[in-house]
């Protein structure tokens, strides 16, 4: 079995998933806030 040394995995890919998973949930969140904010002042 290989030894295990802490702080030698590369996580740079996980790192940028998760920029990118964040990076999306902020633009979907404030499309769907601007869309609540359109139908609020339209009255839809």
């Amino acid at each position: 079995m290989a030894k295990y040394k802490h702080g030698e995995m590369s996580v740079t890919a996980q790192e940028e998933t998760f920029h990118g998973f964040i990076r999306w949930s902020i633009r979907v969140a404030t499309a769907s806030i601007a869309v609540l904010i359109f139908l609020a002042i339209f009255n839809s």
